[in-house]
């Protein structure tokens, strides 16, 4: 099995799942389908080719920085007419990093791989407006979502580690394997990303024991002894 990992960092991300109407909200964490929608961008897919071949990769993110929600009010006008659009709430995460993993295939793995390595289509994380802040292929390992993610190096910025604790506990949510594993439900599964007629699946997810890291650089925790006096 192959597992192909993907590094998502950027000044802002934004990864709906539910947006609807003038509210466009954000998960904490990467949604399998905006993944499996920059995978097809880099692959040069319409967004009216099917994608089931994308849709049944096993699928995994692990939370290296995860970064700050903000809110902007979004105001625009109709590019033709000029005419006020409906005002909008946008959510995104700012300076935040990921790691996300696909399983399956060898060969579309390395397909998808050489793919990002000279992309068709500009990618994006989330939304067009969430440009990547480092190159996003890390590699590809073979072994399954979850134990690639767990032997990834950690991709924090420096000075979040610096503004971290010693002890780091990376969040990991991955597909669950059956229905009696998971934890949660997400409507993130792509069936279509044709613009007249998306349509979205349900995937069921477990958040798995975090990945516990040594952070060198990080603060040292509070000396409670020292401040009783050695007591």
């Amino acid at each position: 099995m192959s597992t192909l990992l993907l590094r998502l960092a950027g000044p802002m991300q934004s990864w709906g799942d539910a947006s609807r109407f003038t509210s466009r909200r954000t998960r904490s964490e990467p949604t399998k389908s905006g993944v499996l929608g920059l995978l097809a961008a880099a692959e040069g897919r319409r967004r009216a080719d099917p994608v089931e071949d994308l849709a049944a990769l096993r699928f995994g993110v692990r939370s290296d920085q995860p970064g700050e929600l903000v809110r902007d009010f979004h105001t625009a006008h109709h590019p033709l007419t000029g005419r006020s659009m409906p005002l909008s709430v946008r959510y995104y995460l700012s300076d935040a990093v990921f790691v996300a993993g696909v399983q399956g295939d060898p060969g579309l793995i390395e397909a998808l791989a050489d793919a990002l390595r000279s992309p068709a289509f500009p990618l994006y994380l989330g939304r067009r407006a969430c440009v990547p802040s480092r190159p996003i292929l890390i590699g590809v390992v073979e072994a399954d979502v979850e134990d690639a993610l767990r032997g990834q190096e950690w991709q924090a910025s420096e000075w979040f580690r610096r503004r971290s604790g010693r002890t780091i506990h990376l969040d990991l949510v991955l597909d669950a394997d059956r229905s009696s594993d998971r934890d949660d439900v997400v409507r993130d599964v792509p069936a279509s990303f044709d613009p007249r007629h998306r349509r979205y699946g349900w995937r069921d997810i477990r958040h798995a024991p975090p990945v516990v890291l040594d952070n060198p650089a990080g603060r040292p925790g509070p000396d409670f002894m020292g401040a009783l006096g050695g007591a």
